[in-house]
């Protein structure tokens, strides 16, 4: 059986070209890890850039991009169901499955096997939790875990969802690996700070010049409320605000390019942690030529 082929990296690092590209040399197919490019109609925002999955003339195929509605709650259990549906498909066809993408937590879910319930909505929890503040809520999240991921108190929302799917977890604890661990090759792009930074800042005026604001502003005339949109995060949370007047466009720019920042920040860390958790990532410089890269890819995996 053809081993998975992991491609990881942070925000701007050039993951989805150069999976792409290796997806070209080994017949093979990309599986996404990205947590919002799942949904459709976001596409600007999510830096969908699905021109990318084209090499030359022949199209790369793609899975779990464009597959739920924007408004939709995608769980890592869902994420783990579908990826693994895809999977077995890719693998069935004899292709390669490259999973590339930036959310470390669906990436680490499936190379590890675990498998989470699906934690259905506690009414009565959120009735008593909807009259806290944020920071309530933030002390209320951290008496039952540590809070490694900041996005979980972003909003209300989230806040209060974390804590319905933590005190689910502390009342219902998984006995069992229901997924078997998946072996991988994992290929991380590095890209130095200032760099990120700096593809970060022009990325972001871009994007803003594609129409990132008329995008938002669509998904809202469809019906999906601004509390989704903002619970998305980043791109969708401060164009959010920008658009329904809570913030002006100055105050949108900045604290949003901040906030990826922060973003590609915890992502690193993130990545960093899965090589303290024993996984061994292969290292790329971003600055290399995409055919340098590929050809360093390959030998790494030949050498697997």
């Amino acid at each position: 059986m053809k081993k998975l082929i992991t491609v990881l990296g942070p925000t701007a690092s050039g993951k989805t070209t150069f999976a792409a590209h290796l997806a070209s040399r080994l017949d093979g197919e990309i599986i996404s890890a990205d947590s919002r490019q799942v949904y459709r109609g976001m596409d600007i925002g999510t830096g969908k850039d699905l021109a990318d999955y084209r090499i030359g003339d022949n199209p790369v195929p793609y899975h779990l991009i464009d597959i739920r509605d924007a408004g939709d709650k995608y769980t890592l259990f869902n994420y783990q169901h579908d990826f693994h549906k895809v999977y077995s498909d890719v693998l069935s066809r004899n292709k390669t499955a490259i999973l590339c993408g930036g959310t470390g937590l669906y990436i680490e879910s499936v190379l590890k096997g675990y498998r989470l319930p699906d934690v259905p909505e506690n009414a009565v929890l959120r009735k008593r939790l909807e009259t806290k503040s944020l920071d309530e809520l933030t002390r209320i999240l951290s008496s039952y875990k540590p809070l490694h991921n900041t996005t979980d108190t972003d909003t209300k929302k989230r806040a209060i969802r974390a804590i319905e799917i933590a005190d689910f977890q502390c009342k219902h604890p998984a006995s069992e690996l229901d997924y078997p661990p998946v072996e991988s090759v994992i290929i991380g792009l590095d890209i130095d700070r200032e760099s990120r930074r700096q593809k970060i800042s022009s990325r972001l005026k871009k994007r803003l010049d594609e129409g990132m604001v008329a995008e938002v502003q669509s998904l809202l005339n469809k019906g999906v409320s601004p509390d989704d949109l903002i619970y998305y995060g980043l791109e969708y949370k401060f164009v959010t605000l920008y658009v329904t007047g809570k913030i002006n466009f100055e105050e949108m720019f900045s604290e949003l390019e901040i906030a990826i920042h922060q973003f590609a920040k915890r992502q690193m860390t993130w990545f960093r942690g899965m090589e303290r958790r024993g996984f061994t990532i292969h290292w790329l410089d971003f600055l290399l030529p995409v055919d340098e890269k590929i050809e360093k890819a390959l030998v790494l995996i030949r050498n697997s």
